[in-house]
């Protein structure tokens, strides 16, 4: 993508993730520092965490594993979020950029910070402005 009158969005489901690791909070913000870094991002301010209590406790007296976290950090290209689910062992993660980036692996490095066996990945171009526009072609 190469027009300046369009950014990316990547919607991202990390599933089969290790439910400790998604109720972390150091590994979730070395996650964002990761994203930050490699793909040349700059933060506005510091990110915004929340940690979900635990889970009522069961019929056992088992409270299961932390609650999940939400965390938000502001871009100058625009946002990076993510909420997690240790009980169901899966994070969604949202990225939003105004300009083109490069590809990502994010597979790999889900796979990597949180354990997840499966990564769904879509991809999208947001257009600013009307689809001739974009492609360069006038209108009359």
């Amino acid at each position: 993508m190469t027009s300046s009158t369009a950014g990316e969005e990547w919607i991202v489901e990390a599933l089969g993730c290790l439910p400790e690791r998604l109720a972390d909070p150091a590994t979730l913000r070395a996650l964002f520092a990761q994203i930050v870094t490699e793909l040349s991002l700059h933060p506005v301010g510091e990110a915004l965490w929340h940690q979900f209590p635990a889970p009522t406790a069961t019929a056992d007296g088992d409270a299961g594993e932390a609650g999940g976290i939400t965390g938000l950090l502001m871009l100058a290209e625009s946002h990076l979020t993510v909420h997690t689910f240790p009980e169901h062992g899966s994070a969604c993660l949202n990225l939003f950029c105004c300009t083109p980036r490069a590809a990502w692996d994010w597979e790999a490095r889900l796979q990597a910070r949180l354990g997840a066996t499966v990564v769904h990945v879509r991809h999208v171009a947001r257009a600013y402005a009307p689809v001739a526009d974009v492609a360069g072609l006038t209108r009359p």
